[in-house]
């Protein structure tokens, strides 16, 4: 592939199994210095204590992070029963405690509540703006801050086992923005004995599993070799959820130009998104207006 003074023109996905430990952009700066990427970017932030799927989007790939970012995700956590903390995670300070625990079938009823669209409040400790400046940066100067409550649609939530009476771990799929830490705090309050999140790790998002991903620990042994490269999945996996049309080159030049080109469909209806491929690979995502796609993100031409 070119190279340019800043990096290679490297286009694709490259799923990483996060470890625990490292924010998601460290991990996304290793990726890009190992893979000497020009640009890169990851599809939803993991804090640093979680592991599991980190999502890193390469050269024109990142035009599809926000598809990912939409898609749905699996998280398997663990609660810690009993305990409240100002981080809602095993890091903060303990808050409140309680010797209630409640039983197997207490929490499994509790766990309807959260499932389905529902309305949260993001920790004290999270990125969220609050007057232009991250609520975290707040919290750490001791300032309690009121978060508005944030929509988000849980698909599941289970209850998958009970190591011991102190303890719970769940299986949850949500869409974008949802905080498993709130989940762990709020189910804690319903249930009268607190809780916080010990554990968390991301097992799937979107089309992205953490069973395929690459550890850290590999990126940096195969660093600026073909081998890594290899792990490098084509950007069209970021488009999964949406349908794909086929078009001719004629098209292909028009839709790179920002311009309507013709497409062939047979399962697009008129105003859905979709988007058009020539040869298999994208060119451009837009909206199917009678036999034209309309584009609203272009991609360059393979190198």
């Amino acid at each position: 592939m070119a190279r340019g003074r800043k990096g290679r023109d490297i286009s694709g996905w490259l799923v990483v199994d996060k470890p625990a430990g490292l924010t998601s952009t460290t991990v996304v700066n290793k990726v890009r210095w190992a893979l000497d990427a020009k640009k890169a970017g990851h599809a939803g932030t993991l804090d640093p204590d979680a592991t599991g799927v980190l999502a890193v989007a390469l050269g024109e790939a990142t035009k599809t992070v926000p598809y990912i970012t939409d898609a749905l995700k699996a998280y398997e956590f663990t609660i810690r029963l009993g305990v409240s903390t100002n981080t809602d995670d095993a890091e903060g300070e303990e808050l409140k405690t309680s010797d209630l625990r409640p039983s197997d079938d207490e929490i499994k009823e509790a766990l309807h509540g959260f499932v389905g669209d529902i309305q949260q409040v993001p920790p004290q400790f999270s990125a969220v703006k609050i007057d232009g400046e991250r609520a975290y940066k707040r919290a750490r100067d001791g300032e309690t801050m009121e978060i508005a409550a944030r929509d988000l649609y849980v698909d599941s939530l289970i209850m998958m086992g009970r190591p011991d009476a102190d303890h719970v771990t769940l299986e949850m799929v949500c869409g974008k923005g949802g905080y498993v830490r709130s989940i762990a705090r709020d189910l804690g309050e319903k249930l009268g004995c607190f809780g916080h999140v010990r554990e968390l790790r991301r097992t799937w998002s979107g089309p992205f599993d953490a069973a395929d991903g690459i550890s850290l620990e590999e990126v940096e042994r195969l660093a600026r070799t073909p081998e890594l490269d290899a792990y490098v999945q084509p950007l069209e996996v970021g488009l999964a959820d949406l349908p794909q049309v086929p078009c001719g080159a004629e098209a292909a030049a028009k839709l790179r130009n920002g311009n309507p080109g013709m497409v062939i469909s047979a399962s697009v209806e008129y105003g859905d998104e979709c988007w058009a491929a020539l040869d298999g690979r994208a060119v451009a995502v837009g909206i199917y207006k009678g036999g034209e796609l309309h584009p609203v993100r272009v991609f360059a031409a393979p190198v």
